[in-house]
């Protein structure tokens, strides 16, 4: 009969590591007696991460005597006691390959329910010095797993493990685990595990995208950045057809390829990463929305000039039709999906040049005749500082249900212009004025700060938050787990003397910079950086560092256990092979 060994209890710190402060509850110790299992956690327990771990779902975790016995065997590691996987439970029995999503389970006066496998992550590494440990407990299929509280009660060392109840599907933490993170999926398997009650919605979330690619290969969606395997690789020369003044600051500039080769056709609202030869040495990389109607034939860029912009003001003042710009493929996730058949409400939501990819939308949304309720909804600081004005108002006329209100912030009155605009902000006043229904999808575009109080006040006005699509062409925010200690310096050049390796350029960040073989990983020469970065295991597990390469290719040490997205690096165990430009 399998049986509780020893219980573990912890309450989170702050430890060093490599340089860096982590708040971590990943340190557990046995403890005698018996112990109140609650709801979120032990009597005594606590966890640093709570978005990785800890909650009601997760509040225990749970490994087995038999895997340690494994990796004292694995690492040579004698020493190893009860707890330093991180565990609250060190089970007698209770193996990966038996347990099964949604089993229960009796223990002293509590029942706990088997809710998802350990999440990988890089602190189980840091407690255990083994840096590939998240790696190795996929690929030994031993990861363990966490139990919610069904019932609550005291528990202690030595009582016994009785199953009250088998998991639909009875499909193992071994097997679940496997299906997320390594390849070679079954399509029947991935209907299962989201037909599974118990798991945790994380992970059901993750199956149900994964089932969808499976099912409905060409829609299977960009990685999180919006890579685009189906464009060309690497950058391609296009030629400056025209450019046309839009306002007092944004011109657009069109492209085309010098022979009769097709574009790939964008989807609206993606952007083009530019290569700007003539303005610096290296050429900077800039991301720029494209702002017409998708095309195979012409690009259209809109770009605003910018006081200290170094690249839009070349491109301003410099740029000349017949000159020639390297261009990446289209590429981005912020995009209006094509179905013919929505009728759901949208809401087209900018300020300044950010109405470029809004309207692109707003083109594809008129060439298909849409039905759709479309609200347009536009701010800038004047009339004369307004791109497109005639332009979106056309188009808005040229639909059946278009709402248009403009608003400028340093103009009043504006009653004589046609469309009339509003003076001032979009605020949530002005939101909650118009009658916005609770269900319309909206894409938002424009600087940090507008963005940012759109989305909280549609959010306020009952929008679900999955609703609300936002473009964001600056440094994507960090996820760093656990780091107490993160700074916001701008990116810069890494200490000590400059590498002369291939140059690799973060394009988000501004920034390009020689490789130095000082460094193990393209993530660890990021963070020298201060380029923000997002990571969680730091092995080639979760994925969770996939970016989109524009140009150049990388080698891995080690490799992952699944091969990213094509298009992409996992940066976490990558190391430059060519220049590398990344969109980061």
């Amino acid at each position: 009969m399998a049986r509780l060994r020893s219980l573990n209890v912890g309450m989170p710190k702050d430890v060093p590591w490599q340089g860096r402060t982590v708040h971590t509850g990943i340190f557990k110790y046995p403890v005698d007696g018996p112990r109140m299992v609650r709801t979120l956690d032990i009597d005594g327990d606590g966890q640093g991460d709570l978005d990785g771990h800890g909650g009601e779902i997760r509040a225990v975790l749970v490994y087995q005597c038999q895997s340690y016995d494994f990796w004292r065997r694995q690492l040579g590691r004698d020493e190893l006691e009860y707890g330093q996987f991180g565990e609250n439970f060190t089970v007698d029995g209770l193996p990966d390959d038996e347990v099964h999503i949604g089993d229960r389970y009796r223990i002293g006066d509590a029942e706990f329910e088997v809710t998802q496998p350990r999440v990988t992550c890089y602190r189980v590494g840091m407690r255990l010095g083994e840096p590939e440990m998240p790696a190795l407990l996929v690929a030994h299929h031993r990861p363990g797993f966490y139990f919610r509280v069904i019932t609550e009660g005291h528990v202690q060392a030595g009582d016994k493990i009785i199953r009250t109840r088998i998991g639909r599907h009875r499909m193992s933490v071994a097997a679940i685990d496997a299906l997320l993170y390594l390849p070679d999926r079954d399509i029947g398997q991935l209907r299962n595990a989201v037909d599974i009650p118990a798991l945790s919605p994380g992970w059901q979330r993750s199956f149900r995208d994964l089932l969808d690619a499976a099912e409905h290969p060409k829609r299977a969606g960009e990685p999180p950045a919006g890579a685009q395997p189906e464009g060309w690789a690497g950058f391609r020369p296009l030629r400056v057809s025209r450019i046309v003044p839009e306002s007092t600051t944004v011109a657009s500039i069109h492209l085309a390829p010098h022979d009769d080769t097709p574009l790939t056709r964008p989807k609206p609202g993606q952007h083009l990463a530019l290569r700007v030869a003539g303005a610096a040495d290296p050429p900077p990389v800039r991301n720029y929305s494209l702002s017409a109607a998708p095309s195979d034939s012409e690009y259209r860029i809109s770009v605003k000039r910018e006081t200290h912009g170094l690249v839009s003001t070349y491109l301003h003042t410099q740029l000349r039709v017949g000159d020639t710009v390297d261009i990446a493929s289209p590429r981005g996730d912020f995009v209006l999906p094509e179905d013919r058949d929505d009728t759901t409400p949208v809401l087209l939501l900018s300020a300044g040049v950010g109405v470029t990819p809004v309207l692109a939308m707003l083109h594809a949304l008129a060439a298909a005749h849409s039905k759709r309720d479309i609200w347009w909804l536009h701010t800038a600081h004047s009339a004369a500082e307004q791109a497109f004005a005639d332009e979106a108002h056309r188009l808005l006329t040229s639909v059946d249900r278009g709402h248009e209100h403009v608003y400028y912030t340093a103009e009043s009155p504006t009653a004589n212009l046609d469309p009339p605009a509003v003076a001032g902000r979009i605020n949530r006043e002005a939101l909650a004025a118009l009658g916005l229904p609770a269900n319309v999808t909206t894409y938002l575009c424009g600087p940090t700060a507008f963005t940012t109080a759109m989305r909280e006040a549609l959010m306020h006005l009952g929008v679900e938050s999955d609703r609300i699509h936002t473009e964001l062409f600056g440094a994507l925010s960090a996820i760093n787990p656990g780091l107490t200690d993160v700074t916001h310096t701008p990116p810069h050049l890494p200490l000590g003397p400059v590498g002369t390796g291939p140059r690799i350029t973060f394009t988000r960040s501004g920034l390009t910079v020689p490789w130095s073989d000082e460094y193990s990983t393209v993530l660890d020469f990021a963070e020298a950086c201060d380029v923000p970065t997002r990571w969680s295991c730091r092995t080639g597990v979760c994925h969770t560092c996939q970016t989109p390469i524009l140009s150049g290719t990388v080698r891995y040490r080690p490799d992952p256990l699944e091969p990213p997205m094509p298009g992409t690096a996992l940066l976490c165990c990558s190391q430059p092979e060519t220049d590398l430009v990344l969109d980061l």
